[in-house]
């Protein structure tokens, strides 16, 4: 298992050694900046409740999400669907931060709040039918660092990453065919921690 928590000088660097591209940009908002991201994140944006049909029954999550873009698009999985709310000025501003220095283009971004350590996500691919095929997904971090973790679904190799406050990892090419990924349950972490996703919907 390659385990990328040394100090990392090299930007953008590849964490995946084939199959797909994620690059992990380092930290990329000044302290102040993530401090009122974090901030408006937490208490502005209308939160919540995760749910998903796993089994034929309806599992409410403790980790909350938020679905905005350019347009009420409707984003489906795990047997629900939820619709689109339209850009604050705020997220504007980070996906514009995003597009800038991936070189990207995004049209929508999925948010999800992680009250703490316990809350996590287990090995999934992003692969919904509306994403954009082979498209970008630009992962930014605010508030607490968390481990973040690929495996590969033929060769089980896993990369470990920490996630810091501010950072930005860019998921695109063959990925999400080739590479689950994962955000492990911890009892080390007590704070919250905002995760935003942004990516292109073909509808």
């Amino acid at each position: 298992m390659l385990n990328l928590f040394e100090d990392i000088t090299d930007y953008p660097l590849n964490l995946l050694s084939n199959d797909g591209t994620a690059h992990y940009y380092g930290k990329v908002f000044s302290k102040e900046k993530c401090d009122f991201y974090y901030d408006y994140l937490i208490n502005q944006i209308p939160w919540e409740n995760d749910e998903a049909i796993i089994f034929g029954k309806l599992i409410v999550t403790k980790r909350k999400v938020a679905w905005f873009g350019e347009k009420p698009f409707e984003y489906s999985y795990s047997k629900r669907t939820k619709y689109a709310k339209i850009w604050t000025p705020e997220l504007l501003e980070l996906k514009q931060k995003c597009e800038e220095v991936t070189g990207e283009t995004y049209n929508s971004c999925l948010l999800n709040l992680y009250h703490d350590g316990s809350e996590g996500m287990a090995y999934h691919s992003d692969a919904e039918k509306d994403l954009k095929k082979h498209g970008a997904i630009a992962s930014l971090t605010f508030g607490a660092e968390r481990k973040f973790v690929f495996k590969h679904k033929i060769t089980k190799e896993k990369v470990e990453i920490l996630l810091e406050n501010g950072s930005l990892l860019v998921m695109k090419g063959t990925t999400q065919d080739h590479w689950l990924h994962r955000l492990p349950p911890t009892t080390k972490v007590k704070t919250p921690r905002v995760n935003l996703t942004f990516r292109t919907i073909e509808q």
